[in-house]
């Protein structure tokens, strides 16, 4: 397949290659919650004035809380972690980095524009080498784990020798047994996201846990006013809803099996994913794509394996039924 989008989320880059479909477009391409968080009423002077630097650390303690961050580490928030995806090359000499792939296709880009030597590593063995290693986990677009363990293990000899462990959680927010941020240490930094699981992915808001001194660093790095006041004020009462977080992983698990079945059912072989996203191989699988798109559907394909397609979660029961009779058909 030629001439595809790098991220999912691009409708106007489907109308274009399909037109307007006649239900409407069903956005299927990002692993983005269809069941957003609530949201609240926000006080009126976050729009209007810049970002007061109390509620901004009020945000990073609420952050640190949820995540149980130990006190020799410090949360940064930026606008997406992207933004932190894109700081972190930047302010790192330029070096060799292996990345655990096939994975983000924004890591390696991100650390060659900064000027560094990226190579892809199919296994942590094949990594060790390298001063900066970069690991998704859980991965996209195939769901992988690494072991925690093996993390913590890998973290720890790429501090002894002055590296560092990049690991990015973007999808740890549905399991939270995965996660580092609580044994943060030497040589690791941890990336989360807050628009995928909390469905808010305009507000831009994302973190960084990483020891004092890369903390300071990246603050240094994103200069004043990093995080908008909206986004703020939002992702402190979102991070804070223990209730709402609990709800929502058992729905998005309910979901994405439901929509494992949908695949299975319809001819396609499940390669896994997380909770917000399943990776499907299908032997035709340039056709279908064409033949979603044709229908509305958008799903995200990529170039470097054009059997497989990766389908996010459909948001309402009618939506279930549209993609599994298209895919029926």
């Amino acid at each position: 397949m030629t001439d595809l989008p790098l991220h999912g989320g691009d409708l106007a880059a489907a109308q274009a290659r399909w037109g307007h479909p006649a239900q409407g477009w069903l956005d299927l391409s990002t692993g983005i919650n269809p069941w957003p968080y609530p949201l609240p009423e926000l006080p009126s002077d976050c729009w209007r004035r810049l970002p007061e630097s109390g509620r901004h650390q009020a945000l990073l303690a609420v952050a640190a809380r949820r995540w149980s961050v130990p006190a020799n580490a410090r949360v940064v928030a930026g606008s997406g972690s992207q933004a932190l995806i894109q700081a972190l090359p930047r302010i790192t000499p330029p070096t060799e980095i292996a990345i655990l792939g096939p994975t983000y296709g924004e890591h390696a880009r991100a650390w060659s524009a900064a000027g560094h030597r990226v190579r892809d590593v199919a296994g942590l063995q094949e990594a060790a080498a390298s001063p900066v290693v970069v690991v998704v986990n859980p991965n996209n677009p195939d769901g992988r784990v690494v072991a925690p363990e093996d993390l913590l293990d890998l973290a720890a000899r790429q501090a002894a020798r002055g590296g560092l462990l990049v690991v990015d959680e973007a999808f740890g927010d549905e399991r939270p047994e995965l996660s580092l941020t609580s044994r943060l240490g030497p040589g690791l930094v941890v990336l989360r996201s807050f628009g995928k699981f909390f469905g808010l992915a305009g507000i831009r808001l994302g973190f960084a846990v990483a020891e004092e001194g890369l903390a300071a660093r990246l603050t240094d790095h994103l200069g004043p006013w990093p995080v908008s006041g909206p986004a703020i004020e939002l992702g402190a009462q979102a991070l804070a809803d223990r209730v709402w977080t609990e709800a929502t992983i058992t729905r998005l698990r309910d979901a994405a099996a439901r929509l494992g079945d949908i695949l299975t059912r319809t001819g396609l072989e499940d390669l896994g994913g997380t909770f917000l996203f399943r990776l499907a191989r299908h032997h035709q699988a340039p056709a279908l794509y064409e033949r979603l798109g044709r229908a509305g559907i958008l799903v995200r394909a990529f170039a470097f394996r054009p059997d497989i397609l990766r389908f996010g979660l459909p948001g309402s029961e009618a939506d279930e039924q549209r993609l599994r009779a298209t895919l029926a058909g």
